[in-house]
């Protein structure tokens, strides 16, 4: 959403203007469609928009398809409900849609602080693979107590020199062309690379939907084939895409105490200003949250 704010994405959502922000939604169902069958008014659910959405959840009142919504689990409350399903789903489109773990595999998530890198721990590990991540100094007890085995501080440590062994899956939120390098020499012939910093919406916001389109599949299609040739591993680009199956899984692991997303602080609705500002301060450790009272 700041960098949204910031323009990023204008490419697609500047004809669309006005819109309203926001993907991450907790709260009780207001009012149901003809067609929804596994829902009903009064009831809690958690869930995420399509990163896509003209009219996000920054309202008082937010309209979601059925499949993007699940029952809350009742041992968390709406805040702490709504820090989790995009950047769970998010993690889900990459190890489990993409990577598809499986048990006894090893997972690298580069950047594991963040709240994306914290789910892609904890499905990783619900998963029963064995996961490595690098973050900063103040985030090492919280990716360890996220499930990972072992935690490397990337501000103070050579993680070339730390990092041992080959994994099976790498998941890159950083991005940097440091971390690509890192994280494909890393990997296990046959596994998968995967950035969060892919460049189709940069490229089209810079050269227009059609020619910006064109020039990102063209750049993806190079780098895959230009890595499967050289370290027989397979590039991918990450987007979260809604899933209601991996909605459901996140939904479990919620209810069994094994996915938890830190909430930093609270903001009222009407202070969105202000929660943008204490996100991009970059003092806030945790999901910032705007509360409807």
């Amino acid at each position: 959403m700041f960098q949204m704010r910031s323009g990023y994405g204008r490419s697609l959502f500047e004809p669309l203007l006005p819109l309203i922000l926001g993907r991450d939604v907790s709260g009780e169902v207001a009012a149901i469609g003809s067609s929804v069958r596994q829902l009903y008014v009064g009831q809690e659910v958690f869930g995420a928009l399509h990163p896509t959405a003209v009219r996000g959840t920054y309202s008082d009142y937010a309209v979601l398809s059925e499949d993007e919504l699940v029952p809350k689990p009742p041992s968390i409350t709406h805040v702490e409900a709504s820090a989790i399903p995009f950047a769970a789903l998010t993690a889900w489109r990459a190890l489990k849609s993409t990577a598809r773990i499986s048990p006894g595999q090893t997972v690298l998530v580069i950047g594991g602080g963040g709240a994306v890198g914290l789910a892609a721990i904890q499905l990783s590990v619900a998963a029963g693979c064995k996961v490595v991540t690098t973050c900063g100094k103040l985030s090492i007890d919280r990716v360890m107590a996220a499930g990972a085995e072992k935690a490397i501080d990337y501000t103070s440590e050579d993680l070339r020199a730390k990092l041992e062994g080959r994994f099976d899956a790498v998941l890159d939120t950083i991005g940097l062309p440091e971390t690509e390098i890192l994280g494909v020499d890393l990997l296990k012939r046959g596994g998968n690379y995967m950035t969060l910093q892919g460049e189709a919406v940069s490229l089209a916001d810079t050269y227009g939907l059609v020619v910006g389109g064109a020039a990102a599949t063209a750049k993806l299609l190079k780098k895959q084939v230009q890595y499967r040739q050289s370290h027989g591993v397979e590039y991918w680009w990450i987007h979260m895409r809604t899933d209601f199956e991996g909605l459901e899984e996140i939904a479990r692991l919620t209810r069994a105490g094994k996915m938890k997303i830190p909430v930093g602080k609270t903001f009222p609705l009407g202070e969105v200003a202000e929660a943008h500002h204490a996100k991009d301060s970059k003092l806030t450790s945790g999901k910032v949250i705007l509360e409807i009272e």
